[in-house]
């Protein structure tokens, strides 16, 4: 009797379902980093398709694309189980994207690494891409220093490569206001002094060369 238990206990055991495998991020191919795209297929005067390419990933059976223009913020986004996917974009405005890798048998999706863009247009000379916000973001909560103060980061990014610099503003009213530093091309980070259990709003402003500039949108959050 102990024998058959025990095989029976083996068979139940040794002949489960393996635990579905999480998904690996996608390699983004194409638009490229921080690239002007210029093979779109015209689709009217203000828009136009490209094709969106990246490499497969394992344990994947459905790929969904988000493409958000930096500008109104706004979303499209598709499913596929292939790894090339035409969008119908705007011309000459900045775009983000990147795919999330979904696998049938499991809840887990696994995110790509999100790349920006420019989607050509009549332009000769374009603003920078928003600033990204690092740290802290949005609706976080931010511990101060030693001297009150919190570390405010971003990544900042240009189709030209000619950012001249930022500026950073930071209140405790929405929209912020108050300008708490312009700093040069090659500094990303501001400490700013803080108040305890406050929320904050900031923006960063970016500027190129040209005079050309991008708005970050805003940005919260509280401080311990």
């Amino acid at each position: 009797m102990k024998k058959i238990f025990g095989l029976i206990i083996f068979f139940v055991i040794g002949c489960g379902k393996d635990d579905p495998k999480i998904p690996d991020p996608a390699v983004l191919i194409f638009p490229a980093q921080n690239s002007e795209c210029t093979t779109g297929v015209e689709i009217s005067p203000t828009s136009s398709r490209v094709d969106f390419r990246w490499n497969a990933s394992k344990n994947t059976d459905t790929y969904q694309i988000e493409v958000k223009n930096l500008i109104s913020n706004s979303t499209q986004t598709a499913s596929t189980s292939s790894t090339t996917l035409g969008v119908v974009i705007t011309k000459g405005t900045p775009f983000s994207w990147k795919i999330i890798s979904k696998n049938n048998e499991s809840q887990e999706e696994t995110s790509s690494q999100t790349w920006l863009f420019y989607n050509a247009g009549t332009e000769t000379s374009y603003a920078p891409f928003p600033a990204q916000i690092t740290s802290p973001s949005s609706g976080a909560t931010a511990s101060r220093d030693g001297n009150g103060e919190v570390l405010l980061s971003w990544i900042g990014a240009d189709v030209d490569s000619d950012i001249s610099g930022y500026e950073v503003f930071l209140d405790v009213a929405d929209p912020p206001a108050t300008s708490v530093g312009s700093l040069a091309s090659g500094t990303t980070e501001l400490n700013v002094a803080a108040d305890a259990a406050t929320v904050y709003f900031w923006r960063v402003i970016t500027t190129d060369l040209e005079g050309n500039t991008s708005d970050s949108g805003i940005y919260s959050f509280r401080t311990q």
